[in-house]
């Protein structure tokens, strides 16, 4: 758990900050995984309620008990007045208009499903030629790869991203900054009062990764 932050621990769940390249769940060709780190920590095995990419880093929470899991998952499921859950990403280009929602189909399996991305321009930046944005986004469904694959879509791909972003320019910032890990972070989870698990509610936040910082350094803010 040392490469792990904990944000917020009671009886019924924890909250963590996920590191990029961790994947939430072994399988195939993974090695370490978030599922196995707490497997090896807990007497009981936490369940997961939700999911980060491997190549995402930020906010995740975990059950204690099957109980709180079923909880937990109706809460995000249903997405209740007061949840949030908030994403940034550092993208190519400047997205116009400023704010809005991505309703573009995504293909899941081989159909067509109908998903949904809110947006909001936090603030803008250069680098030589090249313009870039810190985004603020929220999902309203919860489709793999979802904000990647929208902002790519609507021509604002995420910085490093390997899988959905602008190839040429990953190199060129890999060459000028180091760049080497997707500039997409879950930022914060909000999380009504719930009863029993949460009887105050939850305002969990994680600072962006280092790896963030020259992109932000170079932006001005809205």
């Amino acid at each position: 758990m040392n490469r792990i932050s904990l944000l917020f621990e009671n009886d019924y769940c924890m909250v963590l900050d996920k590191p990029a390249g961790l994947a939430v769940q072994g399988g195939e060709g993974v090695g370490a995984s978030l599922d196995s780190i707490l497997n090896e920590s807990f007497k009981t095995r936490p369940l997961l309620v939700h999911r980060l990419d491997r190549d995402t880093s930020g906010v995740i929470l975990v059950a204690k008990n099957r109980e709180a899991a079923a909880l937990f998952s109706g809460i995000f499921r249903e997405k209740l007045s007061g949840f949030n859950k908030q994403y940034i990403a550092v993208t190519a280009g400047i997205p116009d208009p400023p704010s809005g929602i991505i309703r573009l189909d995504l293909e899941i399996q081989g159909k067509n499903r109908k998903s949904e991305t809110s947006y909001r321009l936090s603030a803008s930046g250069r680098i030589s030629a090249t313009e870039f944005s810190l985004v603020e986004l929220e999902l309203g469904t919860g489709r793999m790869h979802q904000i990647r694959r929208h902002l790519m879509l609507i021509n604002h791909p995420v910085l490093g991203d390997d899988k959905y972003g602008d190839f040429a320019l990953n190199r060129e910032l890999r060459k000028t900054f180091g760049l080497r890990r997707l500039l997409l972070h879950a930022c914060r989870l909000v999380i009504p009062p719930l009863q029993p698990v949460l009887p105050e509610g939850l305002d969990a936040k994680a600072p962006a990764p280092d790896y963030f910082s020259p992109f932000l350094d170079l932006l001005d803010k809205k």
